[in-house]
């Protein structure tokens, strides 16, 4: 759960990458509809191949998935971090934006969907969107859960992103969808990380 190269990698406030500035070994662009480009525009190999599986899936039964964002490096995530301290201040920066070195997206393991048309983009209202709503239901078919689930951001420190996914493998998805678990915290049997430490 602290390596890197792992799909049970565990990142949250309360725990970084190690190291911070870690970079995928094997970051591809995955063949599939992309709303991005530039390093934004890949992910790690396995998380390539199980994405490229699920968007197929979903335009199969009708609903369209574009790759929103995927890999962010440690650098985009400083400049990201910082313009979101300078206009809205630390504290609501934390609960908006990760802190560099502490975010999935610099994993390749981790990655935000769209509908193609931009309706309600990383908007609360993405959750209505058939996207989200189809990814909600099915994306744990694929290896992925929805990161930050509705209503438990006293646990994973962030508010419920309906279009962050993340890969953890088919077993371990599933596992978590039989159970009725929401959170890798929870399934992990990890502490609650509501804020940094």
């Amino acid at each position: 759960m602290t390596d890197p190269a792992s799909p049970w990698l565990v990142v949250n406030k309360h725990r970084p990458l190690s190291p911070a500035d870690y970079v995928p070994a094997d970051l591809i662009q995955p063949n599939i509809a992309l709303a991005v480009s530039g390093e934004s525009a890949q992910l790690n190999s396995t998380t390539a191949a199980a994405a490229e599986q699920m968007f197929a899936t979903a335009a199969g039964d009708g609903v369209t998935m574009t790759l929103a964002s995927g890999y962010r490096s440690y650098g985009t995530q400083v400049a990201t971090y910082n313009s979101y301290v300078a206009s809205r201040g630390q504290a609501e920066a934390d609960t908006a934006s990760a802190r560099p070195g502490f975010s999935e997206h610099q994993t390749g393991w981790a990655f935000d969907i769209g509908d193609g048309g931009g309706a309600c983009g990383f908007q609360p209202c993405f959750a209505e969107q058939p996207a989200a709503v189809w990814a909600k239901a099915n994306a744990h078919r694929f290896g992925f859960v929805v990161r930050y689930p509705w209503m438990f951001h006293q646990i994973t420190g962030y508010y419920y992103e309906s279009w962050h996914l993340r890969y953890i493998g088919v077993e371990a998805a599933t596992d978590m969808a039989a159970k009725g678990i929401a959170t890798l915290e929870e399934y992990f049997g990890l502490e609650a990380a509501p804020g940094y430490l």
